[in-house]
Protein backbone atom coordinates (compact mmCIF):
# COMPACT_ATOMS: atom_id res chain seq x y z
CA UNK A 1 0.00 0.00 0.00
CA UNK A 2 1.51 3.49 -0.93
CA UNK A 3 2.38 5.97 2.26
CA UNK A 4 -0.40 8.42 2.02
CA UNK A 5 0.74 11.84 1.15
CA UNK A 6 2.01 14.11 5.15
CA UNK A 7 -0.76 16.92 5.02
CA UNK A 8 1.06 20.31 4.57
CA UNK A 9 1.05 22.32 7.25
CA UNK A 10 -1.27 25.14 7.30
CA UNK A 11 -0.52 29.19 7.55
CA UNK A 12 -2.89 28.64 10.92
CA UNK A 13 -0.31 25.96 12.41
CA UNK A 14 2.70 27.69 11.48
CA UNK A 15 1.47 30.89 13.43
CA UNK A 16 0.65 28.93 16.34
CA UNK A 17 3.86 27.08 16.41
CA UNK A 18 5.50 30.65 16.68
CA UNK A 19 3.17 31.72 19.35
CA UNK A 20 3.38 29.37 21.16
CA UNK A 21 7.91 29.30 20.86
CA UNK A 22 7.17 33.23 21.87
CA UNK A 23 5.39 32.15 24.83
CA UNK A 24 7.32 29.35 26.01
CA UNK A 25 10.73 31.84 25.42
CA UNK A 26 8.89 34.91 27.82
CA UNK A 27 8.26 32.34 30.37
CA UNK A 28 11.94 31.45 30.37
CA UNK A 29 12.67 35.03 30.61
CA UNK A 30 10.36 36.23 33.18
CA UNK A 31 11.24 33.49 35.25
CA UNK A 32 14.45 32.13 34.66
CA UNK A 33 16.95 33.79 32.92
CA UNK A 34 17.61 37.28 31.24
CA UNK A 35 20.13 38.01 28.47
CA UNK A 36 22.05 40.65 29.01
CA UNK A 37 24.66 41.86 26.78
CA UNK A 38 27.35 44.73 28.22
CA UNK A 39 27.32 48.22 26.24
CA UNK A 40 29.60 50.39 28.61
CA UNK A 41 32.41 50.48 30.18
CA UNK A 42 31.42 50.77 34.06
CA UNK A 43 32.36 47.58 35.20
CA UNK A 44 35.98 47.17 33.75
CA UNK A 45 37.62 44.95 34.30
CA UNK A 46 35.21 42.47 35.84
CA UNK A 47 33.04 43.24 32.89
CA UNK A 48 34.33 43.93 29.53
CA UNK A 49 32.04 46.18 26.69
CA UNK A 50 30.85 43.07 24.46
CA UNK A 51 30.40 40.75 27.36
CA UNK A 52 27.21 38.48 27.18
CA UNK A 53 25.80 36.87 29.88
CA UNK A 54 22.53 35.35 31.71
CA UNK A 55 20.54 37.05 34.51
CA UNK A 56 19.64 34.67 36.82
CA UNK A 57 16.26 36.14 37.62
CA UNK A 58 15.66 33.69 40.62
CA UNK A 59 18.09 34.74 42.67
CA UNK A 60 16.04 37.65 44.36
CA UNK A 61 12.37 36.87 43.47
CA UNK A 62 9.94 38.64 41.51
CA UNK A 63 8.43 41.72 40.92
CA UNK A 64 6.93 44.09 38.47
CA UNK A 65 9.93 44.59 36.74
CA UNK A 66 11.08 40.81 36.31
CA UNK A 67 8.37 41.07 33.11
CA UNK A 68 9.22 43.10 30.11
CA UNK A 69 8.02 46.47 30.20
CA UNK A 70 7.38 45.94 33.68
CA UNK A 71 4.10 44.71 32.97
CA UNK A 72 4.04 42.03 35.94
CA UNK A 73 1.07 42.75 38.04
CA UNK A 74 2.99 42.17 41.08
CA UNK A 75 3.76 44.55 43.97
CA UNK A 76 6.48 44.43 45.90
CA UNK A 77 8.61 41.30 45.36
CA UNK A 78 7.47 37.47 45.51
CA UNK A 79 9.45 34.74 46.58
CA UNK A 80 12.20 37.48 47.83
CA UNK A 81 15.91 36.61 48.96
CA UNK A 82 18.32 39.17 49.87
CA UNK A 83 20.80 40.23 47.83
CA UNK A 84 24.43 39.91 49.27
CA UNK A 85 27.11 42.64 49.12
CA UNK A 86 29.24 42.09 46.53
CA UNK A 87 26.76 41.04 44.20
CA UNK A 88 27.14 42.17 40.31
CA UNK A 89 23.15 43.21 39.95
CA UNK A 90 21.00 44.28 36.92
CA UNK A 91 18.20 46.01 37.96
CA UNK A 92 15.76 48.83 36.49
CA UNK A 93 16.63 52.55 36.96
CA UNK A 94 14.01 54.38 39.02
CA UNK A 95 13.61 56.89 36.25
CA UNK A 96 14.22 56.18 33.02
CA UNK A 97 13.25 52.47 33.38
CA UNK A 98 16.67 51.54 31.76
CA UNK A 99 18.61 48.38 32.64
CA UNK A 100 21.30 49.01 34.77
CA UNK A 101 24.36 46.13 36.20
CA UNK A 102 26.44 47.49 39.10
CA UNK A 103 28.48 46.18 41.98
CA UNK A 104 26.33 46.03 45.40
CA UNK A 105 27.65 48.21 47.89
CA UNK A 106 25.61 49.31 50.70
CA UNK A 107 22.64 47.52 52.07
CA UNK A 108 19.89 48.94 53.84
CA UNK A 109 20.97 50.71 57.13
CA UNK A 110 24.36 51.39 55.65
CA UNK A 111 26.36 54.56 55.46
CA UNK A 112 28.67 54.58 52.49
CA UNK A 113 31.38 57.59 51.85
CA UNK A 114 34.37 57.92 49.61
CA UNK A 115 37.43 59.53 50.17
CA UNK A 116 40.15 59.67 48.27
CA UNK A 117 38.63 57.17 46.05
CA UNK A 118 38.59 54.80 48.91
CA UNK A 119 35.12 53.63 50.31
CA UNK A 120 34.01 54.14 53.95
CA UNK A 121 31.35 51.26 54.85
CA UNK A 122 29.91 52.25 58.28
CA UNK A 123 32.61 53.94 59.54
CA UNK A 124 35.35 51.64 57.90
CA UNK A 125 37.81 51.73 54.62
CA UNK A 126 37.46 49.19 52.37
CA UNK A 127 41.15 47.97 52.05
CA UNK A 128 42.60 48.49 48.57
CA UNK A 129 46.09 46.41 47.31
CA UNK A 130 47.39 47.64 44.53
CA UNK A 131 46.87 44.49 41.29
CA UNK A 132 48.80 46.09 38.80
CA UNK A 133 47.72 48.17 35.75
CA UNK A 134 44.92 47.48 33.60
CA UNK A 135 45.98 47.84 29.78
CA UNK A 136 43.71 48.40 26.65
CA UNK A 137 44.05 50.09 22.69
CA UNK A 138 42.74 53.57 23.18
CA UNK A 139 40.51 53.18 20.30
CA UNK A 140 36.11 53.36 20.09
CA UNK A 141 34.57 50.40 22.03
CA UNK A 142 31.52 48.65 21.52
CA UNK A 143 28.20 50.02 19.81
CA UNK A 144 28.46 52.91 21.80
CA UNK A 145 32.05 53.76 20.33
CA UNK A 146 33.23 55.06 23.54
CA UNK A 147 36.57 56.37 24.18
CA UNK A 148 38.23 54.93 27.27
CA UNK A 149 39.77 57.29 30.01
CA UNK A 150 43.20 56.80 30.55
CA UNK A 151 45.48 57.48 33.41
CA UNK A 152 48.72 58.27 31.06
CA UNK A 153 47.03 60.53 28.56
CA UNK A 154 47.48 61.95 26.37
CA UNK A 155 47.61 58.65 24.66
CA UNK A 156 46.40 58.74 21.20
CA UNK A 157 44.03 56.49 19.19
CA UNK A 158 45.46 53.07 18.48
CA UNK A 159 47.93 53.88 21.51
CA UNK A 160 48.18 51.80 24.85
CA UNK A 161 45.90 53.39 27.40
CA UNK A 162 46.64 52.16 31.27
CA UNK A 163 44.68 52.02 34.16
CA UNK A 164 45.86 51.20 37.67
CA UNK A 165 44.30 48.34 39.03
CA UNK A 166 43.23 47.15 42.56
CA UNK A 167 42.18 44.38 44.67
CA UNK A 168 39.07 45.69 46.81
CA UNK A 169 37.93 43.34 50.02
CA UNK A 170 34.32 43.50 51.07
CA UNK A 171 33.73 43.38 55.02
CA UNK A 172 33.08 39.49 54.60
CA UNK A 173 36.06 39.19 53.17
CA UNK A 174 35.35 38.60 49.27
CA UNK A 175 37.50 40.54 46.47
CA UNK A 176 37.25 41.86 43.38
CA UNK A 177 39.08 44.02 41.48
CA UNK A 178 38.45 48.17 40.77
CA UNK A 179 40.17 50.71 38.35
CA UNK A 180 40.27 54.21 39.46
CA UNK A 181 42.44 57.28 38.41
CA UNK A 182 42.08 59.00 41.83
CA UNK A 183 40.25 62.61 41.37
CA UNK A 184 41.02 64.98 44.19
CA UNK A 185 38.44 67.77 43.00
CA UNK A 186 36.06 68.96 45.47
CA UNK A 187 33.46 67.62 42.92
CA UNK A 188 34.56 64.36 42.29
CA UNK A 189 32.80 61.34 42.87
CA UNK A 190 36.25 60.28 44.75
CA UNK A 191 35.04 62.54 47.51
CA UNK A 192 31.79 62.20 48.54
CA UNK A 193 29.52 63.39 51.47
CA UNK A 194 28.13 60.48 53.86
CA UNK A 195 25.10 58.82 52.51
CA UNK A 196 22.82 56.84 54.26
CA UNK A 197 21.20 53.80 52.34
CA UNK A 198 17.12 53.70 53.61
CA UNK A 199 14.87 50.97 54.23
CA UNK A 200 14.26 48.48 51.70
CA UNK A 201 17.18 50.50 49.02
CA UNK A 202 20.52 49.66 47.61
CA UNK A 203 23.44 51.74 47.40
CA UNK A 204 24.98 50.30 43.69
CA UNK A 205 28.79 51.06 42.49
CA UNK A 206 30.89 50.00 39.11
CA UNK A 207 34.06 48.54 39.21
CA UNK A 208 35.40 51.38 36.56
CA UNK A 209 35.40 53.84 39.07
CA UNK A 210 35.90 56.57 36.84
CA UNK A 211 33.29 56.15 34.16
CA UNK A 212 30.30 54.57 35.77
CA UNK A 213 26.91 56.16 36.50
CA UNK A 214 25.66 54.62 40.12
CA UNK A 215 24.57 55.84 43.01
CA UNK A 216 26.65 58.15 44.00
CA UNK A 217 25.00 60.19 41.65
CA UNK A 218 21.34 61.51 42.68
CA UNK A 219 18.34 60.93 40.31
CA UNK A 220 17.65 64.10 39.55
CA UNK A 221 21.49 64.79 39.01
CA UNK A 222 21.58 62.10 35.97
CA UNK A 223 22.88 59.21 38.59
CA UNK A 224 21.22 56.31 39.91
CA UNK A 225 20.82 56.96 43.68
CA UNK A 226 19.42 54.43 45.75
CA UNK A 227 17.86 51.76 44.52
CA UNK A 228 14.29 50.18 45.85
CA UNK A 229 14.45 46.47 46.37
CA UNK A 230 11.27 46.04 43.95
CA UNK A 231 13.56 47.12 41.15
CA UNK A 232 15.93 44.47 41.26
CA UNK A 233 16.18 42.46 38.40
CA UNK A 234 18.51 39.47 39.39
CA UNK A 235 22.07 38.74 39.51
CA UNK A 236 25.12 38.27 37.16
CA UNK A 237 26.97 34.89 37.78
CA UNK A 238 28.34 33.87 34.48
CA UNK A 239 29.57 35.49 31.50
CA UNK A 240 28.41 33.30 28.29
CA UNK A 241 30.59 34.65 25.35
CA UNK A 242 32.22 38.05 24.61
CA UNK A 243 32.65 40.13 21.27
CA UNK A 244 35.57 42.63 20.97
CA UNK A 245 33.79 44.05 18.27
CA UNK A 246 31.06 46.51 17.22
CA UNK A 247 28.35 43.61 17.44
CA UNK A 248 27.54 40.05 18.85
CA UNK A 249 26.96 39.16 15.62
CA UNK A 250 31.17 39.56 14.55
CA UNK A 251 32.23 36.13 15.91
CA UNK A 252 35.59 36.61 14.92
CA UNK A 253 36.37 39.26 17.31
CA UNK A 254 34.98 36.89 20.37
CA UNK A 255 37.38 36.78 22.70
CA UNK A 256 38.63 33.04 23.55
CA UNK A 257 39.73 33.42 27.34
CA UNK A 258 35.66 34.71 28.37
CA UNK A 259 33.47 31.68 27.60
CA UNK A 260 31.80 30.73 30.38
CA UNK A 261 33.86 32.89 32.74
CA UNK A 262 32.69 33.51 36.83
CA UNK A 263 32.10 36.91 37.23
CA UNK A 264 33.83 37.80 40.72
Amino acid sequence: MAKADKKPETIGETIKTIVYALLIAGVFRTLFFQPFWIPSASMKDTLLIGDFLFVNKMAYGYSAVSCPFAICPISGRLFGSEPERGDVVVFRHPVSNEDYIKRLIGLPGDTVQIKDGIIWLNGQALPQEPAGTFEEIKEPQGSMQGIPRCANDPVGLGGVCTKPRATETLPDGTKHDVLNIVDQGQNSPDNTGVYEVPPGHYFFMGDNRDDSTDSRFAQGAGGVGMVPAENLIGRADRIMFSSAGRSLLMFWTWRSDRFFKAIE
